[in-house]
């Protein structure tokens, strides 16, 4: 380290690690949702007189694909890779995104993952949580 550099914080290294783990959490679930939309779409009980109408077969993919990336993402968070945070960012936006079309599908979890996704995101962004 230079004259000019300090030593990360502990709270931004264990709030990073912390998103990691929760990616890994996330992500999983968000499979596990993916793939019961694609097996039994009929499991899931629309909202009425919702703007978005989009097919529950065809998040179900989306669901079950960017599960599989967050988890990924979340081993190289955990692992201290930058690309790892970068990445995690970057997914945690998507996840957030996915999950305010979700909603009609799955309210309740759908607000949770949303919470979750911007903790990450601040998480992920504190000085110092990616270790190099």
């Amino acid at each position: 380290m230079s004259q000019y550099q300090s030593e990360p914080s502990g709270w931004a290294v264990g709030g990073a690690v912390f998103a990691g783990v929760m990616m890994i959490i996330v992500g999983i679930f968000e499979a596990i949702a993916g793939i019961s939309a694609i097996s039994k779409d009929d499991m899931f009980v629309k909202t009425p007189n919702y703007v978005f109408s989009i097919s529950v077969n065809g998040w179900g993919w989306i669901h079950l694909i960017l599960g599989i990336v967050v988890v990924l993402a979340g081993f190289a968070i955990i692992g201290g890779k930058v690309w790892g945070g970068m990445v995690g960012i970057a997914l945690a936006a998507l996840v957030a995104i996915a999950n305010f079309f979700w909603i009609p599908y799955y309210p309740f979890w759908s607000i949770l993952t949303i919470a979750v996704a911007c903790w990450v995101i601040w998480a992920l962004t504190r000085p110092g949580a990616i270790r190099t």
